[in-house]
Formats: structure tokens, C-alpha cells, sequence
């Protein structure tokens, strides 16, 4: 648990930086330049993901069962992940309607897919790894909006030929990875077997 726990802290951390201390970001973005500030962002990004891959999957050889969730909540898991994909597909989707409404859907997206999985599984590992991105995702959520505000940051509206094609490529990666991605890099079937 404890590399787990190291990888959320590193990966969340950086991720966390315009939350908690964006002066300081934009200090070393002028002091460093861009370059600089994404490099570092990518290697401490990279080093945290990989361990918490690596400490989630050490965590499920031994698993802290909380408790046993519903069958229900599988399907209904199932459906908010068909969501989350939607909303991680729209930042790509130049002006579509879901991000000219929601302005920021790749968290809203994480948030989501967090949520789903806090829904199906009842294993510590679990609560502690969706949790800590449902937690980010809510702050991280909450300070973007608020830097909108502060900086009037207004978005295009949206075509509906771009909404469309964002609900397609979204729900086409879900179906790609459901069905077969998630067994192959998770080990873990969303349905049945």
C-alpha cells in the first residue's frame, strides 16, 4: 500500500500544482521557462503513475476487502464509465458543445470514472486509489472554474456535428477498451467472467 500511496501523492502532487500554488507555477514557468516546467511536470508524472500502477497491482495480491458491492453496481459503473469517455474524448473535439458547456470535461471526465469505480469495488486499494482521484478531480474541478471567472475566460460555442463526433469517438474508445483493453492491461473483465 505504501507505493500506492507514494505514487498518488507524486502523480496527484504534480497534478495539483495550479490547485494549491499556481504564483509559484507561473514563477517557475518565468523563471525556468516552459520547456523546463513540462519536463520536470513529465518525468515526476511518468515516476508517479508508474508506481501507483505498481503499488495498486502489489495492493490486489492482497486484498482489504471493505466490503462486497452489489452486482447492480457493475452496470451502473458500466454506464458512468461510458460517460467518463465521452467527457475525456471532448478536450480533443475542436468546438463541441460538451466542452463549450462544461469547459473543463477531462475532469470532470476523471471524476466520473472515479466515482464509477468507487461504485464496483470495495477494496481498500480501491478506495484509496479512486478516492484520492475523486478527491482531485472535485478540487481540481473547482480551481479551474475559478480561474475562468477571474480571468473572464469565455468558450466558443459548439457545432453539433462536433458534439456528435465526440459522443461517437468517445463511445467507440469505451466499447475498445470494455470489451477488450481493460481484461489485457487491468486483468479485470467489467463483464461477466
Amino acid at each position: 500500500m505504501g507505493v500506492l500511496i507514494l505514487g498518488l501523492v507524486l502523480f496527484l502532487g504534480v497534478h495539483s500544482v495550479r490547485i494549491v500554488a499556481d504564483d509559484w507555477r507561473t514563477q517557475v514557468l518565468a523563471q525556468r521557462g516552459e520547456g523546463a516546467w513540462k519536463g520536470l511536470y513529465s518525468v515526476l508524472s511518468i515516476v508517479g503513475l508508474v508506481l501507483v500502477v505498481w503499488g495498486y497491482g502489489l495492493a490486489r495480491q492482497q486484498p482489504v476487502v471493505l466490503w462486497v458491492p452489489p452486482v447492480a453496481t457493475r452496470h451502473v459503473a458500466a454506464l458512468l464509465t461510458l460517460v467518463a469517455f465521452i467527457l475525456l474524448t471532448a478536450p480533443y473535439v475542436p468546438r463541441n458543445g460538451i466542452k463549450a458547456r462544461l469547459h473543463h470535461p477531462m475532469v470532470l471526465g476523471v471524476k466520473v470514472w472515479a466515482f464509477a469505480h468507487l461504485l464496483a469495488n470495495g477494496n481498500l486499494a480501491d478506495v484509496v486509489l479512486f478516492g484520492s482521484f475523486l478527491l482531485w478531480a472535485a478540487l481540481s474541478f473547482r480551481a479551474a472554474r475559478a480561474r475562468d471567472r477571474a480571468a473572464g475566460t469565455v468558450y466558443a460555442p459548439g457545432t453539433a456535428s462536433a458534439t456528435v463526433i465526440t459522443l461517437v469517438v468517445g463511445t467507440v474508445a469505451w466499447v475498445v477498451f470494455t470489451l477488450w483493453l481493460h481484461v489485457l492491461l487491468i486483468g479485470v473483465r467489467p463483464f461477466g467472467g
